[in-house]
């Protein structure tokens, strides 16, 4: 008895053993089918930069469920956006979202989106992203290996301060971090500040290390650098709209099939949307969490004085955006 009981345990036993090695490569196969791709982030959880990644992520696994991971990176631990765009050119990241402002070094013309006090508010933005302009600037990003998929709006820009500045002249002097792009340093030289380039991700300890005085950035981004400890007065100056982009790798976007290619494109957009709806109710939040902290908000005074200093950028800048009749006509657009 005791032999038939070993012997029927050891059939069963290699009979699971085979079942499993059978089974196995089904199972193993089914894991390997998900296509993995690194996403970035500037922000944790809480933040849109974050959130729109999953709602991305959730669109794609409801329609082709098990075929991709996204491994979502967090608080710009793979960098900040320059960063971000070297490794979507290399193909070491796949996906991310950047304000158009870092891009500009690979492709000039998109500088056209970062004119100051050229677009009335968020609604004029989306009209000239939908159109014509926004679709040959994104075929320019395509030619330098970046594939973007929709446009996103990180909301206005505004000056930000250790100390109250509402008047074009109280720039004269002050060293200002800036956005390592021509157009930028062009507008704050335009008042007389000194523009120092700074990568997002170091500004705080510059401002309160004193290397600046101030800087510009939108309201969301300002609570989420708690930028408010180091420079308490935001005054709305609005100047640039910050403009975006979800984007991914050539290399990750030419692998894709078809059917593919038609889901993350609806999931993009679908986030985009998604994203500038939580910007807009994110604002409202971060304007109230810095006035907790101690942060102050102040209106601009002399407004001519501010758009006459930015007018000098549109001239410059004309040559490289497709000429000034071209900025006239995106003014224009109703």
């Amino acid at each position: 008895m005791s032999n038939f009981i070993s012997r029927r345990s050891f059939l069963q036993s290699a009979g699971a053993v085979a079942g499993g090695v059978l089974f196995a490569p089904a199972i193993i196969g089914r894991a390997e089918a998900a296509t993995k791709l690194t996403v970035a982030s500037l922000f944790g959880d809480d933040k849109p930069e974050t959130k729109i990644w999953f709602r991305i992520r959730d669109i794609v696994e409801a329609k082709l469920p098990g075929q991709f991971h996204f491994n979502i990176v967090k608080d710009g631990a793979l960098g900040g956006e320059k960063e971000v765009a070297e490794g979507i050119r290399l193909g070491s990241i796949q996906a991310s979202q950047s304000t158009v402002s870092w891009l500009t070094s690979w492709v000039p013309e998109l500088q056209i989106l970062d004119l100051p006090f050229l677009f009335r508010d968020a609604a004029h933005v989306r009209k000239v992203v939908d159109g014509d302009v926004g679709k040959d600037l994104k075929q320019k990003l395509l030619a330098q290996d970046f594939v973007a998929l929709d446009y996103i709006n990180y909301g206005a820009r505004h000056l930000l301060a250790k100390e109250e500045i509402v008047r074009a002249e109280q720039l004269q002097g002050k060293r200002i971090r800036v956005i390592q792009s021509p157009l930028h340093t062009k507008l704050w030289s335009a008042f007389g500040a000194t523009p120092i380039g700074i990568p997002i991700t170091e500004t705080y300890n510059a401002l309160a290390t004193g290397v600046a005085d101030a800087m510009d950035l939108t309201k969301s981004a300002y609570a989420g650098f708690k930028l408010y400890e180091v420079v308490p007065y935001l005054t709305e100056t609005g100047h640039i709209w910050a403009s975006g982009v979800v984007y991914f790798s050539t290399g990750f976007w030419n692998g894709l099939n078809d059917e593919q290619k038609v889901v993350f494109q609806a999931a993009a957009s679908e986030g985009a949307a998604y994203f500038n709806q939580l910007i807009v109710e994110d604002e409202a939040v971060s304007v109230a969490k810095a006035a907790e902290k101690g942060g102050h908000v102040a209106q601009p005074q002399d407004r001519a004085e501010w758009e006459k200093g930015a007018k000098g950028v549109w001239e410059s800048f004309a040559g490289t955006v497709g000429g000034l009749d071209r900025i006239e006509a995106i003014r224009a657009v109703a």
